[in-house]
């Protein structure tokens, strides 16, 4: 099994960056863009695990709990690791503090059984596109550049999710395995 930890996007960010991606997928026909259902702001990769710890991967995650929901906000767009040679298009997102403190959590929690701990420090943020090749890359950069301050709406997110992901041919394909409360007295 392929997992990871994620928080969903509310409808109106969804749309919003669908509605981006439409606008820009024409002018760069070297970047794969992510399917409008498959964003999602990762908390922890997990990776390739073994079926038989699917189980005390998701008690590890039920008792991880903040004070308050998370909020969100998601506004620009950018490239890693920069616009004259990139390899990903990004939409930022600015989060309030207990984000990254729920992004240590999980990688403290899950380190006992056997998920590697994040090497670098928790960085928010959506992924829209990949690149396969360098085509059409200056008149994406330009296109995007015009939108680096747009804003595409925010959250408040009371719940973080297990997702599957499965290769396909037709592009990946997340299910959600389970749901958690970020906050402990929420009702999921």
């Amino acid at each position: 099994m392929r997992l990871f930890v994620a928080l969903d996007l509310p409808e109106g960010v969804r749309v919003a960056l669908a509605e981006l991606i439409a606008t820009l997928a024409p002018k760069s026909q070297g970047a794969r863009w992510v399917r409008a259902e498959n964003l999602h702001v990762t908390l922890k990769f997990i990776g390739h695990v073994d079926r038989d710890k699917l189980r005390p991967i998701q008690d590890a995650l039920a008792t991880l709990h903040s004070v308050e929901p998370v909020r969100l906000d998601f506004h620009g767009i950018g490239f890693f690791p920069n616009e004259y040679h990139p390899r990903v298009v990004w939409c930022g997102v600015q989060a309030s503090p207990n984000l990254a403190a729920l992004a240590a959590d999980i990688d403290h929690t899950l380190k006992p059984l056997g998920v590697e701990p994040e090497t670098r420090p928790y960085t928010p943020h959506l992924t829209l596109a990949r690149f396969k090749t360098e085509g059409g890359v200056k008149d994406l950069v330009d296109a995007a550049n015009a939108m680096k301050s747009y804003d595409f709406g925010g959250t408040r997110e009371t719940k973080f999710h297990l997702y599957e992901s499965l290769l396909k041919p037709s592009g990946a394909q997340y299910n959600r395995l389970a749901s958690f409360p970020i906050v402990s007295n929420a009702i999921t």
